[in-house]
């Protein structure tokens, strides 16, 4: 009871830091609202101290900030719902920044300290003080014994125990949600709330991060000039995470980019690819890539940093993809229609044809025009938006791809305006789209195809076995089949024959 005194209390707090930003029923929707909500919206605008920023987006993310790291990481990952709170609105809340004062040199060191085992002195040869601090960790630039320059995150104390108070709030938050605005059950606010909350046990696990690190560190291998810091596995633990240190410009620093001279439109280009080389040749993608945890080195080579949000889509999303994007290449949209109900994507009740003519109101506009005019991205936020019209499941997955792709281009354009990400990525979807859907792909089909036949195989044994025991127990009368009550028992009996005869053919199938 006092725990949920305490959540109702906090809850109360953050919408009154919500309405002082005017990110509560913000005044531009004003219009769309039904009565009751605008007149809830008029009265939380009396507590509003007028922020500047004109897209109600960036007003939500500031207020964010104030509350905390679970409330960031909620707006960050609405931010990919752009399908559902509308591109604008999505693209205001990408901004969000994460950036907080450092917490003492002195609690840093005590925490590595109970981690590793040792003081810093035995582990480090220099330690210097915080360069950058987010809601959930910090960074120390340091040197190990062994003269290897490197950064070591470390978590903020009692992080684990704040995060844990806050998913309280929101999972209040969520349910009376759903009770006094039953229009809101369409976003799922608790299946959202439940996403944040796993996703924050990801991040306050640096062990995982290392292992994200490493994942991408070998895919990047794929691709010209991305390089992932190594993990210096001896010093980095559950709350402690050590990679090499990586020297360069961040991508958000200008000026420094500008001192390095650096040829930017290839830089952009090697952005471009990097995210997808990684996302379709082996599957995984740094799914955080803000300029700030990017970095230039003065050889042109591009550096990711912050593994904590990582992107994953399987073989036959990846098979998906191809099949769409081939067929809008080749404006056959029938076919690329035809792929999404393969796929199950769309629910029988939709015809194809009807799905063909929404998915070439997206791909018509693209042609006729020049590639640097139809960012990448744009396409990508339309397929999603049919989604709704046409029933379909939201692939989580798929969603945190676009909002990657709408972050990757970003960076890109930012540094070089007339970035052509349909140029960049031509030479990787095509080596990508030629091993998928060509010989090779093929080849690995079958042999992946053979692979399950001869697991059905090993399994198959098993079953006969117990269909043997079965019968058995059925003629010893040890088991008996008990058939509900019925008018006609002929037709129950009738019905028995049919399910018997059906498992019959089905086990001589399996055995021809």
């Amino acid at each position: 009871m006092f725990a949920t005194l305490a959540s109702f209390l906090r809850l109360l707090r953050a919408l009154l830091t919500l309405a002082r930003h005017d990110a509560i029923l913000p005044a531009e929707y004003q219009s769309l609202y039904p009565a009751p909500a605008r007149l809830a919206g008029r009265i939380a605008r009396l507590f509003a101290r007028r922020d500047n920023a004109d897209n109600p987006g960036e007003r939500l993310a500031r207020a964010l900030e104030r509350l905390g790291p679970s409330y960031v990481k909620f707006g960050q990952i609405l931010a990919t719902r752009g399908d559902v709170i509308g591109e604008r609105f999505a693209r205001g809340l990408s901004r969000l920044q994460d950036r907080m004062p450092p917490f003492g040199d002195a609690e840093a060191r005590a925490i590595i300290a109970a981690e590793l085992g040792a003081p810093v002195e035995s582990l480090f040869k220099t330690f210097g003080p915080p360069i950058a601090a987010a809601s959930i960790a910090q960074v120390h630039r340091a040197t190990t014994q062994d003269d290897v320059e490197v950064a070591v995150k470390v978590l903020r104390p009692d992080i684990e125990m704040r995060i844990a108070r806050d998913i309280r709030t929101l999972s209040l938050g969520a349910a009376l949600a759903e009770t006094l605005a039953p229009a809101s059950r369409r976003l799922e606010p608790r299946k959202f709330v439940a996403t944040v909350a796993r996703s924050l046990s990801f991040e306050t696990d640096l062990r995982l991060e290392a292992a994200a690190a490493s994942e991408l560190s070998e895919a990047a291998m794929a691709v010209e000039q991305y390089r992932i810091p190594e993990v210096e596995w001896p010093l980095s633990s559950r709350r402690i995470l050590t990679t090499r240190w990586v020297t360069g410009a961040p991508l958000s620093d200008p000026e420094r980019l500008a001192e390095l001279e650096l040829d930017k439109a290839a830089l952009a280009t090697t952005l471009t690819r990097a995210f997808l080389g990684t996302a379709l040749d082996r599957g995984v993608f740094h799914a955080d890539m803000h300029a700030g945890n990017l970095f230039a080195a003065a050889n042109g080579d591009l550096w990711a940093v912050d593994f904590g949000i990582m992107g994953r889509i399987g073989r036959p999303e990846r098979r998906f993809l191809a099949l769409i994007l081939h067929g809008f290449l080749t404006r056959d949209y029938t076919a690329a229609a035809r792929a999404h109900f393969a796929a199950g994507y769309v629910p029988d009740e939709h015809t194809v044809a009807d799905f063909a003519s929404a998915l070439r109101a997206v791909g018509e506009p693209i042609f006729g025009k020049r590639a640097d005019e139809v960012p990448m991205s744009r396409v990508l936020m339309q397929l999603f938006e049919i989604t709704d019209l046409f029933d379909m499941r939201l692939r989580p997955e798929l969603v945190m791809l676009q909002k990657t792709m709408v972050q990757c281009e970003g960076v890109a354009r930012s540094l070089d305006p007339q970035h052509n990400m349909w140029a960049a990525a031509t030479p990787v979807v095509e080596a990508w789209m030629k091993r998928e859907l060509g010989p090779e792909g093929r080849i690995r089909d079958f042999a992946e195809d053979l692979e399950r036949f001869y697991g059905a195989m090993r399994q198959l044994p098993d079953a006969i076995e117990d269909w043997s025991e079965i019968g058995a127990r059925l003629k010893s009368g040890e088991l008996r089949l008990s058939m509900p009550p019925s008018p006609r028992p002929w037709a129950a009996r009738l019905a028995w024959l049919a399910v018997a005869a059906a498992g019959g053919a089905a086990l001589a199938l399996s055995l021809a």
